[in-house]
């Protein structure tokens, strides 16, 4: 009597939608009895199931990103299985590039394929061609079905349908239509009217920020809440850059009237997008003009080992300046130990380390031996009197002028938790003493 070799069968089942999984009998488990009562027919040859279970239920077909299935080749690859067994061919995969990797690793661990419903076995040449011809067709109506699923979700559109996913801030989803959600409104409208009066997407995010305005808190049908993150440049840009917010609905390129209401007028979104549409140079020196920043390019965090942007933000009628680390805002780095620091506050302290830097009398000789160079009647005292009177003179200047003076003179600006550090150009001193003798005012005389 010939003893049969065991040939172990494990059976594989895929459902693509988890709908109906929750019944006490459900298709993964029509599938898997279909496939074990093969076995069981094919026990005189030796056949046996694992007892694994291979079922991946909610999974489409269209990838091999696949629990269960990832399960299955890893325990093919560890010689664990010689027979794939499955009601469909389409339950183990859908295209056809897929299917030919699956078949070569069968191969290369000499596992067979076996489908229940279609009678089909890759030992045979005969076999491999009618499973191509299969899946081919398999493939074929997938795509036909993705081409219908496209159709119908542009018609929608095109019909100003709300087509589902996280709604935009400022909306909710009611009865499978856009709502406006009052409190959200308020904020979007607050980005859209900021951005118009400080043409800076950074200051207004930073702006947002500050007050702890977050990005949209969704909880999904299914119960998954995902949660609002802290505002930052992209997230503004996208907001006063989506057409939604007029009452449109925009599909490949093309807006369409919604049948949801606008949070803004048209006339405000012209003027945004007009400003948008300005060059970055030209929105950049408007915003110079409107809001000096004497250390910008010198100033950098020591905490985080970024520079320092200038940013603002008016509130009741009122300019506040800040320089805020470039990793805090686009990072949200809440551990960087500096953070937001007040503009004036830190440029006076700065002026006065530096107004006490070039009193000293080092520096007075090296500013005295430069301006030597250029005119040699200028005394010591001369030079010491001008450095001294630098506060003065800074309150003369433009914000251009002061900017031009700290790039000059000053090299970098550490900004610690505990104080600062400046490190200067010396071969500027000279220059500067000249230049506070000139822009001294001059005083009447009595």
């Amino acid at each position: 009597m010939t003893i049969k070799q065991k040939v172990r069968c494990a059976v594989y089942t895929r459902k693509s939608h988890e709908e109906g999984l929750e019944q006490e009998f459900n298709s993964l488990d029509a599938q898997r009895e279909a496939g074990e009562a093969y076995v069981t027919a094919q026990r005189h040859e030796g056949w046996l199931l694992v007892a694994d279970h291979y079922d991946d239920g909610g999974f489409s077909g269209g990838n091999l990103e696949r629990p269960a299935l990832k399960r299955l080749m890893a325990d093919i690859e560890a010689g664990k299985i010689n027979v794939v067994v499955v009601y469909k061919i389409d339950r183990l995969t859908r295209s056809l590039l897929d299917f030919s990797h699956l078949i070569e690793v069968f191969e290369k661990h000499k596992v067979s394929f076996v489908s229940v419903t279609q009678q089909f076995n890759t030992t045979t040449s005969m076999g491999r061609l009618i499973l191509n011809v299969l899946l081919s067709f398999a493939q074929f109506e997938r795509e036909v079905t993705g081409e219908r699923i496209r159709d119908k979700l542009a018609a929608s559109k095109r019909k100003g349908l709300w087509m589902g996913g996280v709604p935009p801030l400022g909306y909710d989803i009611k009865d499978r239509k856009l709502v406006i959600n009052e409190t959200e409104a308020l904020i979007v409208r607050q980005i859209f009217s900021r951005f118009e009066q400080l043409q800076s997407v950074t200051s207004v995010a930073q702006e947002m920020r500050d007050k702890g305005c977050r990005s949209k808190t969704h909880t999904s049908r299914k119960g998954k809440t995902r949660t609002g993150r802290l505002m930052d440049k992209g997230f503004v840009y996208r907001v006063i850059t989506n057409p939604i917010y007029i009452g449109q609905i925009v599909h490949k390129d093309q807006s369409y009237p919604g049948q949801h209401l606008p949070l803004i007028d048209q006339g405000l979104w012209q003027r945004v997008q007009d400003t948008l549409k300005a060059s970055p140079r030209a929105r950049g020196n408007y915003h110079r003009r409107e809001i000096g920043a004497a250390l910008r390019g010198v100033l950098k965090c020591a905490g985080c080992s970024s520079g320092m942007t200038p940013t603002s933000t008016r509130r009741r009628g009122r300019l506040y300046r800040y320089y805020t680390p470039n990793a805090h805002m686009k990072k949200s780095c809440a551990s960087c130990p500096v953070g937001s620091v007040s503009a004036g506050e830190i440029e006076e302290i700065v002026l006065t380390q530096l107004q006490g830097i070039l009193k000293s009398p080092e520096m007075v000789a090296e500013a005295w031996r430069q301006a030597k160079a250029s005119d040699p009647y200028v005394t010591e005292q001369d030079i010491h009197k001008s450095l001294g009177n630098i506060t003065e003179v800074w309150e003369h200047l433009f914000p251009a002028e002061q900017e031009r003076l700290i790039r000059n003179l000053v090299q970098e600006v550490i900004l610690k938790p505990d104080g600062v550090e400046i490190a200067i150009h010396r071969c500027a001193v000279g220059q500067l003493a000249q230049e506070s003798s000139e822009k001294l005012p001059q005083k009447e005389a009595v």
